[in-house]
């Protein structure tokens, strides 16, 4: 449900608004901006004031100009506010672009504005390694106990990259060794700050820092760049080494994430985005990661979700670690010295004399500075799977609490400035409700969970929508897709409420349903029906959220091709009727897939629309029957004529006929050796192809689209173009001449042949251009006999009576 929506730049121009940091205690948002900072009360969107503060922090004019002479665009010459971090005394921590040379500042919450020095400059330090240096870098940063540690490029070209410890002494601050079996080309998403309590960790454990990129693997000897997606971690009261590894990571480890279904084989590589959420608030130890991932091998949008449990990466950054030998071949290593590289300190490391990194012996630091990578990996299910949507962003809402938790609400982002919210209970997820929020040029690039609502953000607007409870589910349909969730629909009340009943056996979903007023269940939708015109192209949704396969049910025919879970349809007579798509999913109580109808479709016959001229559709015997006679006419034709130019030259054998007259092959090659109907080609009708439905509002299109088939290398300004019909020469002619027609050709059409031979006025011309700019001389006498011909094949009945105007068959798609 949408409460409010802020457009940001209504105040002086503020755009590029791509960092949030709350105040959860005032419920103050800050939002970084370019040449700005913002602060907004998000309690009140929906009324004035809605901006409580606003600081211009922009670049001098002079080094904008010096950014602009390093070859950078004007645009990026600005100072993106990418990083906001809290330090606990007050201020804010702010970090910018500013024109390709990151700055740091300070910002008074209290009066909100930027600290400056005695000339009355802004405060500013250098952000380099803290922040990115263009605006649209991949960067992550956390605030861990007053102290900063960040993921960015390091250099002004974008070539080096450090996650390292930015604030605090200056001889704690380190970072990670400049090798690519450390960092390979990073991409960097997310990380997290993961605390330690002290009921918790009986072992006295170091509280860690995790970090999440993707980046290309160096373990795969492959010709293509394979990206992987990466969990990295390091501990908090890691100093570096005293002799290797000085002023380097000691505790650097890092694993591969794996999300994957493995019935189908499909693995997501590219991580996007990652949600830290504890299953159990205050239980560090329940922490999980849900991450938003895509394919690099994907053509078509693609999103995917798969959830990771500290324990789990826990465990496989205590496993084995993976080394690369000489023959190519990753092994594990042996063996490991003691005590064990890259652990963080704990109770044990301290009773044997190890109370800081810098004790480590060199054997365990020159281990762990050659083998960061763990040899087993993070793996998971994907809990849903989304083709033709490209999510950008992630939230997540646990239902429930402590052992009464039934599942989470899964706030997804769109590129095209969408929200939309799935349900995930138990292994099945249920599309709850989307939810427009910006244009479609916006997409969503924050989004922060605050007292019960969902704080949504894009470049240029600030939404405000209801993310938690069941009164957000305002239909009794939407209210049935949350009864796993707890939610259950009072008819009494016309409103969705939370119950604590369990549902019943079966399928809870369509049992719910079924209690409205709708025929539709989540496996039962309804059939829609779609009227259509032949030669349509179209697309069939299949809403898969399940990572398992989809097939359709359809009308036997040739014109289709299944894109993912949808299904492309070049509409004929023959392709109406029922299109059905089944999806496997987890049934009820089970892993085990089982069939659920997902869409369902009836495609009916409005009234075919071709060349512009309305008229029926005749069938595929008919049309080919006039393709029959075409061709057969122009045989005969061809056959006439050249029996005419074999008397004319039997009549002139006391003549000196040239080489290049028409009774030479060179003459013949005018006219091609045969005509055959050849069919669009796929490419062709697929680049037409549309979305049944939009995926902003719904709603379907019904516009018809007819496509001409044009010769590209004829070279006429004409085109030669009679109607939908492509008809190709023979290629063994040698010169590829295409001769255009309508399956309803009649007597006017056949002026082609006097067109191509040029010989429509009796004259007798010294040459005849042919359609590739070739030249050839003939007789004098060919004027004459051009006309026979041309009046023999207008004597066919089939030339001069009208057909029905139709397509002509189509391959295949």
């Amino acid at each position: 449900m949408l409460d409010a929506v802020l457009e940001l730049k209504k105040f002086q121009d503020v755009a590029n608004v791509s960092t949030f940091l709350l105040d959860r205690s005032t419920s103050t948002l800050l939002l970084g901006a370019r040449d700005a900072i913002l602060a907004v009360d998000t309690e009140r969107l929906d009324q004035e004031p809605k901006v409580v503060g606003r600081i211009i922090w922009d670049v001098p004019e002079a080094k904008r100009r010096a950014c602009v002479a390093k070859r950078k665009t004007k645009v990026d010459c600005n100072n993106y506010v990418r990083l906001l971090e809290f330090l606990g005394d007050g201020r804010v921590y702010v970090c910018g672009t500013y024109a390709f040379d990151p700055q740091c500042a300070f910002l008074e919450l209290s009066s909100f504005t930027l600290e400056t020095t005695e000339g009355e400059g802004v405060k500013m330090e250098t952000g380099k390694g803290k922040c990115p240096f263009e605006p649209s870098q991949h960067y992550t940063a956390v605030m861990a106990a007053g102290t900063l540690y960040t993921a960015a490029a390091s250099n002004f070209l974008g070539t080096l990259f450090d996650i390292s410890r930015g604030t605090g002494a200056e001889q704690e601050r380190i970072r990670t060794e400049r090798s690519i079996n450390w960092l390979s080309d990073p991409e960097f998403v997310s990380s997290a700050f993961i605390q330690q309590s002290a009921s918790s960790n009986p072992t006295g454990d170091d509280d860690k820092i995790y970090f999440f990129f993707t980046e290309v693997a160096k373990e795969y000897d492959l010709y293509t760049k394979v990206k992987v997606p990466r969990v990295a971690r390091v501990c908090k009261s890691d100093v570096g080494g005293m002799k290797t590894l000085q002023r380097r990571w000691t505790t650097f480890l890092k694993a591969q994430l794996v999300c994957e279904d493995k019935p189908s084989g499909q693995r997501y590589n590219i991580l996007t985005d990652v949600f830290t959420t504890e299953h159990t608030p205050g239980d560090p130890s329940s922490t999980h990661f849900y991450g938003l991932f895509t394919s690099q091998w994907e053509r078509d949008e693609l999103s995917a979700v798969c959830v990771f449990s500290l324990s789990d990466i826990s465990k496989v950054m205590d496993g084995p670690f993976k080394e690369l030998k000489k023959t190519s071949d990753w092994t594990h290593p042996e063996p490991v010295p003691t005590p064990r590289p890259g652990q963080c300190l704990n109770k044990a490391l301290k009773d044997e004399g190890f109370d800081s990194s810098l004790k480590l012996p060199d054997k365990v630091l020159t281990f762990v500075r050659d083998h960061p990578l763990m040899d087993n990996s993070v793996t998971a299910a994907p809990l849903l799977v989304r083709k033709g949507i490209r999510y950008t962003k992630l939230a997540v809402t646990q239902t429930g609490s402590g052992d009464e938790r039934r599942g989470a609400v899964l706030h997804l982002g769109t590129d095209r400035g969408e929200l939309h919210q799935v349900a995930v209970v138990g292994e099945n997820a249920t599309f709850l409700q989307e939810l427009s929020l910006f244009t479609s040029q916006e997409p969503v690039n924050n989004i922060l969970l605050h007292r019960g609502r969902a704080l949504v953000g894009s470049p240029l607007s600030l939404a405000r929508v209801q993310a938690e409870g069941c009164a957000l589910y305002s239909s009794c349909a939407v209210c049935a897709r949350a009864r796993g969730l707890g939610c259950v629909w009072s008819t009494g009340e016309d409103a969705c409420r939370r119950t604590t009943a369990e549902p019943g056996p079966g399928d809870i979903v369509d049992n719910a349903l079924r209690k409205c007023d709708v025929a539709e269940g989540r496996c039962n939708p309804s059939m829609r029906e779609l009227r259509v015109s032949v030669g349509l192209p179209l697309l069939l949704p299949c809403v898969q959220l399940s990572p398992r396969s989809c097939s359709w049910e359809h009308p036997p025919h040739r014109h289709t091709r299944q894109h993912h879970s949808d299904l492309q349809v070049t509409v004929t007579e023959d392709s109406l009727g029922e299109y059905i798509c089944t999806c496997q999913e987890a049934g009820p109580g089970s892993r085990d897939p089982t069939p659920c109808r997902r869409a369902a479709y009836q495609l009916t016959l409005e009234g075919p629309i071709a060349g512009g001229t309305v008229a029926e559709a005749g069938g595929r015997h008919i049309v080919a029957s006039y393709i029959f006679m075409f061709l057969m006419g122009l045989v005969l034709g061809a056959f006439l004529l050249h029996f005419v130019m074999r008397r004319c030259s039997v009549a002139r054998q006391g003549h000196h006929l040239p080489d290049n007259s028409l009774s030479s092959d060179k003459g013949r090659d005018l006219l091609g050796s045969s005509a055959t109907a050849q069919s669009p080609s796929s490419a062709s009708l697929l680049s037409d192809g549309f979305r049944l439905t939009e995926k902003r509002n719904g709603t379907a299109t019904t516009n018809t689209t007819t496509t001409l088939f044009s010769n590209q290398g004829n070279g006429s300004p004409h085109g030669n173009s009679f109607g939908g019909a492509l008809i190709h020469s023979n290629p063994g002619n040698g010169h590829g001449n295409s001769l255009y027609a309508n399956c309803n050709t009649n007597s006017g059409d056949l002026q082609f042949v006097a067109n191509l031979l040029d010989g429509r006025t009796g004259e007798r011309p010294e040459v005849i251009e042919r359609k590739f700019g070739e030249r050839d001389e003939v007789d004098e006498g060919l004027g004459d006999v051009i006309k026979g011909p041309e009046e023999e094949l207008a004597r066919f009945p089939n030339f001069k009576l009208p057909a029905p105007l139709a397509l002509c068959e189509e391959s295949s798609i």
